[in-house]
């Protein structure tokens, strides 16, 4: 029983992509001097529209990026991914000074993204996004900022159930709307 448990642990184990996006050794001051211990921020993913972000702070290194894996895990949410490799549609998340703006890409773009974001992009398994981040570059604010802007990802599933519409209206619009934008590009 004990080994068929520990082998469905390392399959589920061995299905996830970690990224470490930042350890930093953190400093408490005490009578005798400072005591130091690691704090590690863990992007979890499955490369099929999951992902998830954890912070942990141990003694030791290994011990940290442990725990921020394990709060990962906890913490995945689902995201709607338009063919398997882009977003549905731009949208834009922000959390404290730090702000990012994701746009949906053609087929071929790959990922236009700096250093946190990127992770996030690669551990959710889209192929094609450009990313843009303002104000502040702390991994914890980009991150942050990152995850509330794909909370906000909805699928034209969704939003027809919504509207009490067909996918196919929904898809209709979307396809009439970017195409009059790029007639109106090519006048200029």
């Amino acid at each position: 029983m004990a080994r068929a448990f520990e082998k469905q642990h390392q399959q589920e184990e061995s299905e996830f992509v970690e990224r470490l996006v930042g350890i930093n050794r953190v400093a408490k001051v005490v009578k005798g001097g400072r005591r130091f211990a690691f704090s590690a921020l863990v992007i979890v993913g499955d490369g099929k529209g999951r992902v998830g972000h954890g912070h942990g702070k141990a003694k030791e290194v290994p011990d940290a990026i442990r725990k921020a894996t394990d709060a990962a895990r906890k913490n995945m949410i689902r995201v709607p991914l338009r063919e398997g490799r882009t977003l549905h549609h731009d949208v834009s998340g922000t959390d404290g000074a730090g702000k990012v703006h994701l746009r949906t890409a053609p087929q071929g773009t790959g990922i236009i993204a700096g250093g946190p974001m990127r992770a996030v992009f690669e551990a959710l398994g889209i192929q094609d996004v450009v990313a843009k981040a303002i104000g502040s570059n702390n991994p914890y604010c980009m991150v942050n900022a990152t995850f509330a802007a794909l909370k906000k990802m909805q699928s034209p599933r969704h939003v027809a159930a919504r509207r009490n519409k067909k996918v196919s209206e929904i898809v209709s619009n979307r396809e009439t709307h970017s195409g009059a934008e790029n007639t109106d590009a090519s006048e200029e």
